[in-house]
């Protein structure tokens, strides 16, 4: 069972600058299109690249709508991880609900 965080704790969290990662597992040409900071590494790379993800504080996952990043957050707990969480909705509820001025495709 993956863990979930809403965009609402998500942002509280950036608000209150409690020291999280946020990973957005797009790929390149969606988040040029919109993003909201966090460290993109597409879904295709992440288990190469699990030097890059923290074992030791809250791991967030986004992607467009939360099924790929549900799916990267399945594949780092196989992998030992028990800090991440997946963002429900992904970019498009933070866009609809956090910052509306994102253009989500």
């Amino acid at each position: 069972m993956v863990n979930e965080i809403t965009v609402q704790e998500v942002k509280k969290a950036l608000d209150e600058h409690q020291n999280i990662i946020i990973i957005d597992v797009r790929e390149q040409h969606e988040v040029d299109a919109a993003n909201f900071g966090a460290i993109h590494i597409p879904m295709g790379e992440v288990l190469n690249r699990l030097n890059e993800i923290p074992k030791d504080k809250p791991v967030y996952i986004h992607c467009r709508s939360g099924s790929r990043s549900g799916a990267i957050c399945n594949a780092l707990m196989n992998n030992g991880y028990t800090n991440v969480f997946n963002i429900k909705g992904g970019i498009m509820a933070w866009s609809k609900e956090i910052d509306t001025s994102l253009q989500v495709m």
